[in-house]
């Protein structure tokens, strides 16, 4: 396999990423044929998942806007994935030319990429670190020298959770985040789950099974477990909903069917 320009050296392009396999769902360019052919296994037992990220990116912005609208200016986002079109720094710095931005990934291709975007932009940064490990994100150069934690930040963890394990304890590390963000931060949040898919939990589970076998298990939690994440946050109406329905810019009635596959939420730091 020829190994493309944009892609760093070092990474193994025969093993699939989900990074990679998300920005295929969303129509980008920087995957490879492993990652197109997970997706379409995973698209097999859903064949609605493109709609399902459309749906989660949409909020995602919707959620950039209403933070700017609070007043934040500062944006951290952790699981951020390959940069694609109307993400969290084109969103923040239309609204606001001031808004700084720090993007984190382990994937190495989702760093590469990212860091090829934002060449140039002096309020945006990447890092290259993993959930599970706030404290290298908290005290990283990237985090110091473009965002005040003293002052209230937005921390998106926007479909990232739901590929943590519970054996790696991702409350305690949402809990960790939140215990270093200034009063009046955000928390920005989607995760998957049975709940809402326009198909039997026997065949969504297929899926899962799917990310399962190339290592990336993917975990399916209720809404009430979801809700466990905002432990210390008091939820911005509508609460925790499923995606379309929050704060829609267009009747959800008209939405597809399998966008409402996954739960959605905002929460604020007293």
């Amino acid at each position: 396999m020829e190994r493309p320009a944009w892609a760093p050296t070092g990474i193994d392009i025969s093993v699939p990423s989900v990074s990679r396999i998300y920005d295929y769902y969303l129509g980008g360019s920087h995957n490879f044929e492993v990652d197109r052919e997970a997706a379409r296994k995973a698209m097999e037992f859903i064949p609605g998942l493109p709609k399902v990220m459309q749906a989660n990116r949409a909020f995602m912005r919707r959620a950039v806007r209403f933070a700017l609208d609070e007043g934040i200016t500062q944006f951290l986002d952790i699981g951020s994935g390959i940069p694609t079109f109307g993400n969290v720094h084109e969103v923040a710095q239309s609204g606001a030319t001031e808004a700084r931005v720090v993007y984190v990934d382990h994937d190495p291709v989702a760093v590469a990429h990212s860091r090829a975007v934002l060449d140039g932009n002096e309020r945006a940064g990447v890092l290259a670190a993993d959930l599970r490990k706030p404290q290298d994100i908290l005290t990283s150069p990237e985090v110091g020298s473009l965002l005040d934690l003293e002052q209230p930040v937005a921390l998106l963890l926007v479909a990232v959770l739901h590929f943590v394990e519970d054996s790696d304890d991702p409350r305690a590390a949402v809990a960790e985040l939140r215990d270093a963000l200034a009063p009046g931060s955000l928390l920005i949040l989607t995760h998957a789950a049975y709940e809402g898919i326009p198909l039997s939990e026997d065949r969504a589970g297929g899926a899962v099974g799917v990310y399962r076998n190339i290592r990336n298990p993917l975990v399916m939690r209720t809404s009430d477990e979801i809700a466990t994440f905002f432990d210390g946050f008091e939820m911005i109406a509508p609460g925790l909903v499923q995606m379309p329905m929050w704060r829609p810019e267009s009747s959800p009635e008209q939405e597809d069917p399998y966008a409402f596959s996954g739960f959605a939420g905002v929460g604020r730091i007293a």
